[in-house]
């Protein structure tokens, strides 16, 4: 699998989400501590938005942990919106297009998981892509995929219901292909001004995500901390797993839900898949 982190808020320095925290994602690359494999050393993304339209991106198939150009970058670079994405393949090639997270406009998106029975259902996934996207898919994961199918549903209008769609439509081919629990995800996706994270799996048991806790309260709980005088109150991490010990600053995310977080606000909703509409 693989593990990811979300972060909105005041910009920050790469290096202090990637590489500063106790347990950051570049730790978490060598060893993670509650993913379905201790290492994910099969690449590296990180996505960022400034003052251009659509966001940066650095990708690699390099290990996160011996990724000098990131460590380079994330000295540089800072950002108040940030995706970040260390990838433990499920069986595709170790390339370049196959590192998350994907890009299409002012879009992000990244997945940990997988569509179950994958060789037996990519066809017919793939075929469901709109024409006018299909061209846009690079690489070779069920990952892209799926951002494609999510786009065709409408993923630019209304991200809930167009993942909610793409989920109902990839059960519903892999349970005709005998699939037993055809999809494992958390996901994230953005558009720059507001992410939506989603946990879900077929099986309901879902890999592990977590939302940080209100700023200014930890700030209270714990006044030496330097890390959290970083940052302003608004700030906001949807993470794979909690990237440091404070006590009372990280809530798991319940099964079969999706988080949008839109500046300091949080909401958690209730996700299920529907049955599978092509957006109008």
């Amino acid at each position: 699998m693989c593990r990811w982190l979300a972060y909105s808020g005041s910009p920050v320095l790469l290096e202090d989400l990637l590489y500063k925290p106790a347990n950051s994602l570049i730790a978490q690359s060598l060893n993670s501590q509650l993913g379905a494999e201790t290492t994910n050393g099969d690449g590296v993304g990180v996505g960022w938005y400034g003052d251009r339209p659509t966001p940066g991106e650095f990708r690699s198939t390099e290990p996160a942990w011996n990724e000098r150009n990131l460590r380079d970058i994330a000295a540089h670079v800072s950002s108040g919106r940030v995706f970040a994405h260390i990838r433990a393949s499920t069986g595709s090639p170790v390339q370049l297009t196959n590192c998350h997270p994907f890009r299409h406009g002012s879009w992000l998106w990244m997945h940990n998981g997988y569509i179950g029975g994958w060789p037996v259902v990519k066809r017919d996934l793939t075929m469901a892509v709109d024409p006018a996207l299909y061209p846009e898919i690079e690489g070779t994961t069920d990952s892209e995929v799926f951002f494609y199918l999510a786009m065709t549903y409408g993923l630019q209008e209304d991200p809930p219901a167009a993942v909610a769609r793409a989920v109902g439509h990839i059960e519903a081919v892999g349970h005709e292909r005998g699939v037993d629990f055809p999809i494992q995800m958390t996901v994230a996706t953005t558009d720059g001004d507001t992410t939506w994270a989603f946990r879900y799996s077929s099986e309901g048991r879902s890999r592990s995500l977590f939302h940080s806790t209100d700023v200014a309260t930890l700030r209270v709980q714990y006044p030496e901390n330097p890390v959290l005088h970083l940052v302003d109150d608004d700030a906001r991490l949807v993470v794979s797993e909690p990237l440091g010990d404070l006590r009372g600053a990280w809530r798991e995310i319940p099964e079969s839900t999706c988080v949008l977080v839109h500046g300091g606000r949080e909401e958690l909703r209730p996700f299920t898949p529907t049955e599978p509409r092509i957006a109008a």
